[in-house]
């Protein structure tokens, strides 16, 4: 009897620690993230929690310009204002991408603001997570989330960026 006891306790705590080393995990709480302008200042929060694929954004924004706006996952977790440069180029771990897309990209969305700066929306980013594997924001130190003056081109025809938020692990 002690020894099946005791084969069911190695069992189970060799299942716990598969579990807390698995790449993927992700401890699910949510993250906020702080958005500011160009000068620095607060333009609103997007928080990011795990989605079934990929991490749903909660973004809540004011004092922008009206209109569409792309928003994508940068490769740095800097925000150097005036022109958030320092964030690099769009998050795409490896080189790889999801039919040409790369993971930072959010297909099919646009931020719409309106007439008085503000946007209240949800979009899930769908080849990023929050665990520990390569995809995920957190790897190599965090990343970044630009919102870009218009929708439209990226590489180095993307719009100028006028906000700008860094993720990182919460502690």
């Amino acid at each position: 009897m002690k020894t099946l006891v005791g084969a069911i306790l190695f069992l189970l705590s060799t299942s716990v620690l598969v579990a807390q080393n698995s790449p993927a995990r992700s401890d699910n709480r949510p993250v906020t993230v702080k958005l500011i302008n160009s000068q620095g200042q607060s333009v609103g929060t997007a928080v990011l929690s795990p989605a079934p694929t990929g991490v749903k954004i909660k973004l809540d924004v004011k004092n922008l310009s009206p209109g569409l706006h792309s928003i994508h996952i940068h490769q740095y977790a800097e925000c150097d204002p005036p022109d958030f440069k320092s964030a690099g180029a769009h998050f795409n771990p490896g080189g790889h991408t999801h039919s040409g897309v790369p993971a930072g990209d959010i297909p099919d969305f646009s931020l719409v603001v309106s007439a008085n700066g503000t946007a209240h929306v949800t979009t899930v980013a769908p080849y990023v997570t929050l665990g520990n594997d390569d995809h995920s924001v957190f790897s190599s130190g965090g990343t970044a989330i630009i919102i870009h003056a218009v929708a439209g081109a990226t590489g180095s025809g993307a719009p100028p960026r006028i906000a700008c938020g860094v993720i990182s692990r919460p502690t």
